[in-house]
């Protein structure tokens, strides 16, 4: 096999590539979101706890669970992937950013990464493994 066969098979493998980045971001996300409202698999450290359904945290942990189940799903992706790169960016600047403004030192790694791959999937969609992707094959 040749340098630009190979190449040009791992370029094909692109859009399938971004069904797994979507798939396993979601799941790491939907397991926040079930951390902060149901305690699962743990609790908020450092007691184990939850919050509270109606404060902004809880908000954002059932943001976190229903849109994180519908971007592992794949289904309306671009509009819960956008609205999630804000949810992220408002966590990032609000939550972690007075503390420091390196990502590292204030803990914001994750809000900061999710806030880009959530961008970035809004505009790609969700790839070919994905039901939206399966609803626009059946329309044609």
């Amino acid at each position: 096999m040749t340098q630009s066969t190979i190449i040009t098979k791992w370029q094909a493998s692109a859009p399938y590539l971004l069904s797994v980045l979507r798939i396993t971001s979601a799941c790491m996300f939907m397991l926040a979101g079930m951390m902060k409202i149901f305690g699962f698999p743990t609790g908020i450290p450092p007691h184990g706890g939850t919050v509270e359904l109606l404060s902004q945290i809880g908000i954002g942990g059932i943001l976190e669970v229903f849109c994180g189940a519908m971007l592992l799903l794949g289904l309306c992706t671009r509009p819960f992937a956008f609205l999630m790169a804000g949810q992220m960016a408002v966590a990032y600047w609000q939550f972690h950013a007075p503390k420091s403004p390196l990502p590292t030192i204030n803990g914001g790694v994750t809000a900061a990464l999710y806030c880009f791959i959530w961008l970035y999937i809004s505009a790609a969609g969700g790839g070919p493994w994905s039901i939206d992707a399966l609803r626009q094959n059946k329309k044609v």
